[in-house]
């Protein structure tokens, strides 16, 4: 009797997981790549610009100058190309409820740049003195916009929360073995088998969507993507020896260069400066 309930509700919660999941896909914009999208962007974003005036009210920020100037006028050129090019296509704008912003934070200790979600975006004075060029810096704020207009952050967060419903679930019928695997080998290895498994190639398939889009928008604004390759050569040189790829979020440098070569002569051909 236990085997046949447990057999019903599974059953019943697969259909309604499929029920709550498959309404719930949406596609990212010019890869067309199906993703979960279980919370709404809107909230993502009201959240994201909470945290991001928080953050700039804690932060040494450079208010003025020629830097700040660069990095305002990437940004600008980009809102507009990606705005008109969707806008040519007769698709709709994934940016139209953007709140653009941008800010330099001034610190060389951290070689970074983010978006978040919404338009919000931060570089620091540090990955300045990796970029060394306008075009370079293009290359890095093209792909953190596409992190926003990918919604990747909406897709880690319903990936999240359906591996957490996921195991919660298989791990009562299973008596917590899940959970006892889990401990027991972060215990041992400290690691996390569900993030060395799950999440981080997750991350690693976000990060390199990041990267052609971010090369897209880049030569839709005009910008020399052919840098983008020695820019990752000079990355490289500074992150010196990576860790093993399985452990990590992100592709490693050496990969990023050999897609990027691929990508390169393609979208200057289909993806030419576009007149804003």
């Amino acid at each position: 009797m236990y085997n046949i309930n447990r057999r019903k509700f599974l059953g019943l919660f697969g259909c309604g997981c499929c029920s709550l999941i498959m309404p719930s896909c949406t596609t990212v914009p010019i890869t067309e790549r199906k993703q979960l999208s279980l919370i709404p962007e809107a909230k993502i974003n009201r959240q994201a610009a909470v945290a991001y005036e928080q953050f700039k009210a804690k932060s040494k920020l450079i208010t003025k100058g020629s830097q700040l100037n660069e990095i305002i006028s990437i940004g600008n050129k980009m809102e507009n190309a990606v705005s008109t090019f969707f806008s040519n296509k007769g698709k709709e704008d994934p940016t139209k409820n953007f709140g653009w912003d941008y800010i330099l934070v001034d610190n060389d200790k951290i070689v970074n740049a983010w978006c978040m979600p919404g338009g919000k975006i931060a570089v620091y004075t540090g990955l300045l003195k990796i970029t060394k060029n306008t075009d370079a810096l293009s290359i890095v704020m093209g792909h953190e916009i596409a992190h926003a207009v990918a919604r990747h952050s909406v897709e880690r967060a319903s990936q999240a929360m359906t591996i957490n419903l996921g195991t919660t679930v298989a791990d009562i019928f299973l008596g917590g073995a899940i959970n006892r695997t889990r401990n027991t080998v972060g215990q041992n290895t400290g690691l996390d088998i569900f993030q060395l498994g799950i999440m981080n190639p997750f991350g690693r398939k976000q990060e390199t969507e990041a990267d052609y889009l971010g090369l897209i928008f880049s030569s839709l604004s005009g910008y020399d993507i052919r840098e983008s390759v020695k820019l990752w050569e000079r990355m490289s040189k500074k992150k010196g020896k990576e860790m093993p790829v399985f452990m990590s979020t992100h592709p490693s440098s050496k990969k990023r260069i050999e897609n990027l070569k691929g990508w390169i002569n393609e979208v200057i051909i289909e993806y030419p400066p576009i007149k804003t």
